[in-house]
């Protein structure tokens, strides 16, 4: 089988090597170390179409739905997908310094407080109906999962930029 070869979801197991690194045995016997999952739809739909991409590129496993994977793959996914990714849900604005960019925002994310430097009003992005993506200076990207969830004061601050 060569790496490029897609193949059933239930038809494979996943363990840790030594160095902490995936590893992916098919039911055949095939041995691919190194694999790295990757969301085809990581803000709508994170959950859905995940592939686990070899070291060379090519994609080895396509999982349609990640909660329909038996554990500890599934588990073992999620930890990979947790270390590699970082977007920081907002789930409150606290303020802002100014309605004009740039501006300092203070935030509360699932991650904690923080403050970040919005540079422009093209840096706040509509990505489908409720969700928004915010890039700070730095280019890390803030998620806000669904506007309409947030407090009155949020959406107010919000919508003063969109």
């Amino acid at each position: 089988m060569n790496a490029s070869t897609v193949i059933a979801t239930n038809a494979f197991q996943l363990s840790r090597n030594n160095f902490g690194r995936l590893i992916l045995t098919t039911s055949q016997g095939d041995r691919f170390e190194g694999v790295v999952p990757v969301r085809a739809f990581p803000i709508q739909s994170p959950e859905d179409g995940i592939a686990l991409v070899h070291t060379d590129g090519h994609e080895v496993v396509w999982i349609d739905r990640l909660d329909a994977l038996a554990e500890p793959a599934q588990s073992l996914i999620r930890e990979e997908l947790a270390s590699r990714e970082f977007m920081p849900e907002i789930v409150r604005i606290e303020s802002v310094t100014s309605f004009s960019t740039p501006c300092t925002w203070h935030v509360l994310t699932d991650r904690g407080d923080t403050r970040f430097v919005l540079r422009g009003d093209e840096d706040i992005r509509r990505v489908g109906l409720a969700i928004v993506l915010i890039t700070d200076t730095h280019g890390i990207q803030f998620l806000i999962r669904d506007r309409e969830k947030l407090n009155r004061e949020s959406r107010k601050i919000l919508d003063r930029f969109l």
